[in-house]
């Protein structure tokens, strides 16, 4: 130990027990373990520094939708940081920001979505979303409309504003999130929220919600879907779609929310835009909440330095174009029938399973105990690290876990991923039962 001038005792340089990098959401006594660190990735493949390949069925964070090392995507970025290394959209605009904004304006249906405002993440852009929701209806005469409405178990990020709007107790009390002006409801429950509603809803700026709630991966009921529509109408809230998690074809098509009867307001895009590659996202605004914004001349108190930049723009410009190239989305959506039968086998022969929740290629499965109760939440980094042990990564979930496979994906790594599920499984439970199911038992 050594002493400050103040006398307080310190540790000597060097000897700290942990590595400089703090990763994210890792608990410490896993940190700094080489099986976690990972060296390069290509394809459906990441490579870890104690030596080992492991087959990914998560898409890195449910955004390497077309797989690791795209070239195409490679190629772009490198060409904008050579011809455009900054060019900002904070006071000032670029042409790579302006074609991509008119690309993702007409993936989304240029006849409804007008125009787009860059963010550099999920959460930033759900604080961007909260902004612009409670402005909207200032300047239309409504200050009074600040209550943003989420759906309990959601998850929208971890930044101050969007950490208030998740719907999953994840210690907001500790951190001194302030959400007093959030409302939660219960997800696919329409009499909760139109109840609500009734009682506040001209408080209401937004209700936000995630088409499939991407912590469980529970998609929202058609009839939810038609009681948001019907209660938008009578309310006069702004309806958003956070289509971070479920963008870019993650469900069947390019966005979730193009398979609901009618359009949410805005748009909150991020993970797939770039393929994983930058830290970027975006929010689509519906022509008659820009028109009300434009035609004020009222500017959004909104910026932020890496948002839009020639970069983030080169690459989402070439992930839309790889992705109509290679047809993922109809990939993804014949794989989608594929995982359906996979996991349909899987329920039925091994007996920890319990069942599956989910849409497309953005999946649950739920495990049980020997005496039929919920696997403990406290087991599942253990039944990950075995299904890591058996070849592939998968991401927690309630219960179990979630598999979020590249919309590439071929029907072998497919195969090869949930014979490592199943293995995985048979490891952590050592139960003979799940033990007799894991041999090959997809191929």
């Amino acid at each position: 130990m050594t002493e400050t001038t103040t006398g307080t005792a310190q540790a000597a340089p060097g000897t700290h027990e942990y590595d400089p990098l703090w990763p994210s959401l890792l608990p410490p006594e896993r940190q700094g373990a080489d099986e976690l660190c990972a060296v390069s990735a290509d394809g459906v493949r990441v490579r870890f520094a104690d030596g080992r390949e492991l087959l990914c069925g998560t898409s890195g964070l449910w955004n390497t939708n077309i797989g690791y090392g795209n070239p195409v995507v490679a190629e772009a970025v490198a060409r904008a940081v050579r011809e455009g290394s900054y060019l900002s959209v904070f006071r000032y605009e670029n042409t790579y920001a302006r074609e991509a904004s008119r690309v993702l304006t007409e993936l989304a249906g240029a006849d409804h979505f007008g125009r787009v405002l860059w963010s550099t993440s999920g959460g930033a852009a759900n604080d961007l979303v909260m902004k612009l929701a409670r402005m909207y209806h200032a300047l239309r005469g409504e200050p009074r409309r600040k209550l943003v409405v989420g759906l309990r178990g959601s998850y929208h990020g971890l930044t101050y504003g969007s950490f208030a709007l998740t719907g999953e107790d994840l210690g907001q009390g500790v951190y001194g999130v302030d959400q007093r002006l959030i409302r939660h409801v219960a997800p696919n429950d329409p009499e909760e929220l139109t109840t609500l509603l009734a009682r506040q809803g001209g408080q209401v700026a937004a209700v936000v919600v995630e088409p499939v709630l991407g912590s469980g991966a529970v998609p929202l009921t058609p009839e939810f879907t038609e009681a948001l529509l019907r209660l938008r109408e009578e309310h006069g809230f702004l309806l958003v779609a956070d289509e971070v998690a479920t963008g870019f074809g993650r469900t069947g098509s390019f966005f979730a929310s193009q398979q609901w009867p009618g359009r949410p307001d805005l748009v909150v895009a991020s993970k797939g835009l770039t393929n994983g590659t930058m830290a970027a996202a975006a929010v689509l605004v519906a022509h008659h909440v820009a028109e009300a914004v434009h035609r004020s001349g009222a500017v959004l108190t909104h910026g932020e330095t890496q948002a839009g930049t020639p970069t983030t723009c080169a690459a989402v410009l070439a992930t839309v174009e790889e992705m109509r190239r290679l047809d993922a989305v109809a990939r993804g959506r014949r794989l989608a029938e594929q995982l359906d039968a996979h996991l349909a086998r899987l329920t039925a022969e091994v007996p920890s399973v319990t069942g599956t929740t989910g849409l497309g290629c953005f999946r649950s499965v739920r495990l049980a105990t020997a005496d039929g109760e919920p696997l403990p939440q406290a087991e599942v980094p253990e039944l990950i690290a075995a299904i890591r042990t058996a070849g592939a990564i998968v991401h927690p979930g309630p219960h179990g876990i979630q598999l979020i496979p590249a919309l590439t994906y071929t029907e072998a790594e497919l195969t090869e991923l949930l014979d490592c599920v199943r293995a995985g499984i048979a490891a952590h439970t050592g139960r003979a039962e799940d033990i007799a199911h894991t041999t090959g038992a997809d191929r």
